[in-house]
């Protein structure tokens, strides 16, 4: 798979190619199926697959100003991971800030999909709203679509028990905890890569010492205290996983993920591994200084361990 980020580089313009675009956020199941329908249509045209991953999220860029963001479920390489193993050809980065923003509806169409990545086919939803203050809508890309000579596809919508699956939907369920419905949603357990930082050396000094990974979120998914296996090397180890903002010891508000692994003793600095999500075992909470915390760990390390004495993978 190939990722770009400036059209002017991309040579498959003058061939032809079948898009579609969005923020895929979690590359969840009723992604998957847009996948699907794109890969269908690429097929039906001998053209090559290509999604356009609008990035940092309109939300995110706008939260400058209204201070808030809905939680990211993956980080941008974390997505481009996926989409490769979906069998995606190409992705291109369309940078969102406030040149994008100001772009109209027409410019975007002509200048992006048009002339800028030659798209052939494009799938996309009928609510997909682009351009200067979202002027743009599918009835609009229809009418451009059959000037410029490009067929619009409707996306096709996955539900599941009759609730629509969206980025949305997967992080009320994370935040509920239901990691079991979350698994069913992505088609896969919900997990966070990263390599592996140096710390404060905190843990250590409290008997418990983590791996460190940067969220890499303007706003988490998750908080609190998990159950989680620690990917490394492909192999699996039981963890207990703090992830938020570390309020007993931290004024800074500054996200981490920290993570215990059980019976382990090994140096992972720099090392890239994944951390899976399986149970929730406490919300985030401030204690009482390092005494009341260590005291806190040592029942999260027990309850963590009691949660993989009964889990059956």
């Amino acid at each position: 798979m190939i990722i770009f980020e400036d059209t002017s580089h991309f040579s498959q313009a003058e061939r032809g190619s079948v898009a579609t675009i969005g923020k895929f956020d979690g590359v969840h199941l009723g992604h998957q199926l847009i996948i699907d329908q794109l890969k269908g249509l690429a097929e039906r045209l001998d053209l090559p697959t290509l999604v356009i991953l609008i990035e940092p999220h309109p939300e995110e860029f706008f939260a400058r100003e209204l201070g808030v963001c809905p939680a990211r479920l993956t980080t941008v390489e974390e997505k481009c991971e996926l989409l490769e193993s979906l069998g995606i050809d190409f992705v291109y980065i369309l940078k969102f800030d406030k040149s994008t923003s100001e772009l109209s509806a027409e410019s975007y169409i002509k200048d992006i999909l048009f002339d800028g990545l030659g798209v052939t086919g494009f799938i996309v939803g009928n609510d997909f709203r682009f351009g200067h203050k979202r002027a743009g809508s599918f009835d609009l890309l229809e009418r451009k679509g059959a000037e410029f000579g490009f067929e619009v596809i409707q996306t096709a919508s996955y539900e599941r028990n009759g609730h629509r699956i969206s980025s949305t939907f997967v992080r009320e369920q994370l935040a509920n905890g239901n990691f079991e419905l979350v698994e069913q949603l992505l088609g896969r357990p919900y997990s966070m890569k990263g390599f592996v930082e140096k710390g404060r050396q905190l843990g250590a000094e409290l008997g418990f010492p983590t791996c460190n990974l940067n969220p890499a979120r303007r706003q988490l998914p998750l908080h609190g205290v998990f159950a989680c296996h620690v990917r490394l090397r492909n192999n699996y180890h039981e963890a207990a996983v703090n992830i938020g903002y570390r309020p007993t010891v931290t004024e800074e508000g500054v996200p981490l993920l920290e993570a215990h692994i059980l019976d382990f003793d090994e140096d992972l600095y720099g090392q890239n591994i994944e951390v899976i999500f399986r149970q929730k075992i406490r919300g985030e909470l401030k204690f009482d200084g390092l005494d009341a915390l260590k005291k806190q760990l040592a029942t999260d390390v027990k309850l963590v361990r009691e949660v993989f004495g009964s889990i059956i993978l």
